[in-house]
C-alpha cells in the first residue's frame, strides 16, 4: 500500500477517533458522577497546594497520574467539568494511534522486518475499529482513571517490540537502546494509572522469554540482556516512589480490590467459574449491565464484531499452535503475547464478583480484543476473495460495511444510550443541578448541603459522603472553594441561622439561608420545619430545598 494512501486513511481515522470522543464531550455524557468528580477535587487542592501524591487514598484509594493530568487541564483551561473530560479524551485519541502503531509492528516482527500491504490494512483495521467503538468512546469520555491503562500498554508495548526486533537484525539502528528506555518510562508510568495495571507484570515474562527464544536462535543471548536490562531498571526507577509508598501503607496496596473479590464469596470456586463465564460471554452475548459503562446487557461488540472477534482469537491460536510446530520464534512471539495478554488482563474482572460482567475493570484487554477483531476481518476478506470474482465489488461492500459499524456505534452512543433516562441517573446528572443551583445564588446567603444520599466517607475514614464530592466540585468551578456547609442528617442540629437585619436590602435575599437536601425525604423535612417553623419546603427543578426567612425576595 502507498505510503500517501496510509498517512491519509490513517489521518482519517484519527479525525473519526477525535469526533467521537470530543463531539458535544460537555454534554455527553450528563452529570458528573462522584468518583471522577473526586478526581478534579484531589486535582485542584493539589494545584493549589504543590502537594501532587503518588497515591491518593480517599475513595478506597486511587493511583495519582489522573489528578496530575488533570491539574494541568486546569491550569491551560480553567476548572470545569470540561477540562476533566478533555484529559481523558485526549488519552482516548492517542490509544488509536498507539494501538495502530503496536499492530503495525508486531506484524513487522512476524514478517522479520517486511510490512506487508495485508499487515498495513490489519494494522488500520484495528485503529479504525478502536475508533468508533462504543466501549472504548464512552470510557474516553468519562474521566475514569481506567482510560490510561489501554494508553499505557499500547505505546510501552509497541516501543518493547521495535526495540527487540530492531536489536534482533543488524540494522543502523539497533544499537539504540531509547526504544527501551521509552517502553519501561510507559510501563512503570502504568502503576500510577489503575490498579487493574499492577496484573500486566504477569505479562513481561512470557514477551520477554519469547524474545529470548529469537535473540538465542541468532547468537545474540548478550544483547538480549542488555536491552532487558535497560527495560526493566527503567520501569523500576518509575515505579520506585509508589512503590516505597506502598512499602509504607500496605493497606492501601489492596483495600480496592478487597470488597469485591471471589474470595469474599462463600464458594470462590464456583463465584470464579460464574464470573469467567459472564466475562468470556460478554463480547457477543451479554455485556457490562451498568448503564455507566455499557448500553446495559448490550454486548460489549457489534454482533458482526463480535464474530471477527472470535475468528481473529481462533486464528491467532491456529497460528500459534503452527509457530510451535515450525519452531517460526516470531511468529510464536507475536501470538503468545497477543493470547497472553487477552487471558492476563482479563483477571482484574474474572477475579470479582460485583456487577459482572464488569467492562471497566477488564479495561486492559480493549487492545487485544480489537487486534483480534482487525485480524479476523482480514482473514474473512481474504476467505471471501478467493471465491468471488468481481473484486472491486468486494471492495466496496467492505468499505460499505465499515460505514455501517461507524454509523451504528455512533447511533448506538450518541443518539439512543445518550439519551437514554437511565443515563442521566447513572451519571448523577442531579448532583450537577444542584451545585448549579447553588451557584446560582447570591454569594451573601448561608447555604446548607444535607448529604442524604450514601457512600464512602471522604476524607477517609471520617467525612462527608462520597455523593457531595459533585456538587463540591461544581461550587468550586465559580468560586474555587466550597461556600456551603455540607452536613449529614445527623448533623441538622448544626444549621445556624441567624435573624435578618433590617438594614438588609430585601432585594438581594431570598433569605437568610438556604437548605438544599441532596434527595427528597419527608423526615428530614419535617425536622427542619421543626427547627426553622418561619422558613418553607420548595421544589425548583427537582430540587428540594427549606428556605429560612419567606419573606424576603429573590431578585435573580
Amino acid at each position: 500500500m502507498k505510503t500517501k494512501i496510509v498517512i491519509i486513511s490513517l489521518l482519517v481515522i484519527l479525525a473519526i477517533a477525535s469526533f467521537f470522543r470530543l463531539w458535544k464531550l460537555s454534554d455527553i455524557p450528563p452529570g458528573l458522577y462522584p468518583d471522577v468528580a473526586i478526581n478534579g477535587n484531589d486535582a485542584l487542592d493539589s494545584l493549589k497546594t504543590g502537594k501532587f501524591k503518588v497515591f491518593y487514598p480517599e475513595n478506597c484509594g486511587r493511583e495519582g497520574l489522573m489528578m496530575w493530568l488533570i491539574a494541568l487541564s486546569f491550569s491551560v483551561f480553567g476548572v470545569s467539568i470540561w477540562s476533566i473530560k478533555i484529559v481523558a479524551a485526549t488519552i482516548g485519541i492517542l490509544t488509536v494511534l498507539g494501538l495502530y502503531l503496536l499492530t503495525k509492528e508486531l506484524f513487522k516482527t512476524i514478517n522479520n522486518q517486511q510490512l506487508t500491504i495485508n499487515n498495513e490494512i490489519i494494522a488500520l483495521l484495528t485503529a479504525f475499529f478502536l475508533a468508533t467503538s462504543f466501549w472504548h468512546t464512552n470510557f474516553s469520555r468519562i474521566g475514569f482513571r481506567a482510560i490510561l491503562l489501554p494508553f499505557i500498554l499500547v505505546f510501552s508495548f509497541y516501543f518493547l517490540f521495535r526495540g527487540f526486533r530492531m536489536g534482533s537484525i543488524n540494522s543502523p539502528q539497533a544499537q539504540k537502546f531509547w526504544n527501551f528506555i521509552l517502553a519501561g518510562i510507559f510501563f512503570g508510568l502504568g502503576f500510577y494509572t489503575y490498579t487493574s495495571f499492577r496484573i500486566a507484570v504477569l505479562l513481561l515474562p512470557i514477551v520477554l522469554i519469547s524474545w529470548f527464544l529469537i535473540y538465542k536462535n541468532r547468537g545474540l543471548s548478550k544483547k538480549f540482556l542488555l536491552n532487558t536490562i535497560y527495560f526493566l531498571l527503567t520501569i523500576f526507577i518509575v515505579a520506585l516512589p509508589i512503590g516505597i509508598y506502598f512499602l509504607w501503607h500496605p493497606q492501601d496496596f489492596i483495600s480496592r480490590a478487597t470488597g469485591v473479590s471471589i474470595f469474599t464469596q462463600q464458594n470462590p470456586i464456583m463465584a470464579f467459574l460464574i464470573s469467567l463465564g459472564k466475562h468470556l460471554g460478554m463480547f457477543n452475548f451479554y455485556g457490562d449491565p451498568n448503564w455507566r459503562h455499557n448500553f446495559a446487557g448490550s454486548p460489549m461488540l457489534p454482533w458482526p464484531l463480535g464474530i471477527l472477534f472470535l475468528i481473529g482469537l481462533i486464528f491467532s491460536i491456529k497460528e500459534l499452535i503452527s509457530s510451535l510446530k515450525n519452531k517460526n520464534y516470531s511468529l510464536f512471539t507475536v501470538h503468545c503475547s497477543l493470547i497472553s495478554w487477552f487471558f492476563i488482563m482479563f483477571l482484574p474482572g474474572i477475579l470479582t464478583f460485583e456487577g459482572i460482567p464488569h467492562s471497566l475493570r477488564v479495561i486492559g484487554v480493549i487492545p487485544p480484543v480489537y487486534i483480534f477483531v482487525g485480524f479476523g476481518t482480514w482473514k474473512t476478506y481474504e476467505f471471501l476473495n478467493n471465491w468471488v470474482n468481481r473484486k472491486k465489488l468486494l471492495i466496496i461492500a467492505a468499505l460499505l460495511f465499515l460505514l455501517v459499524v461507524a454509523f451504528f456505534e455512533f447511533n448506538k452512543y450518541f443518539l439512543v444510550w445518550a439519551k437514554n433516562p437511565n443515563v442521566m441517573g447513572a451519571f448523577t446528572k442531579k448532583f450537577v443541578d444542584i451545585g448549579d443551583y447553588i451557584n446560582s445564588l447570591p454569594s451573601e446567603i448561608k447555604k446548607y448541603v444535607i448529604v442524604n444520599e450514601s457512600g464512602i466517607p471522604v476524607p477517609w475514614p471520617k467525612g462527608i459522603p462520597m455523593p457531595a464530592q459533585t456538587v463540591m466540585f461544581v461550587e468550586r468551578t465559580k468560586y474555587g472553594q466550597t461556600q456551603s456547609n455540607y452536613l449529614v442528617p445527623e448533623d441538622l442540629d448544626k444549621v445556624k441561622i441567624e435573624k435578618d437585619s433590617p438594614n438588609k436590602s430585601l432585594r438581594d435575599y431570598t433569605g437568610q439561608a438556604i437548605i438544599v437536601l441532596m434527595k427528597y425525604d419527608k423526615n428530614i423535612l419535617d425536622r427542619i420545619k421543626i427547627i426553622f417553623p418561619e422558613g418553607e419546603t420548595e421544589k425548583i427543578n427537582e430540587i428540594w430545598i427549606y428556605k429560612v426567612n419567606k419573606f424576603l425576595i429573590l431578585n435573580l
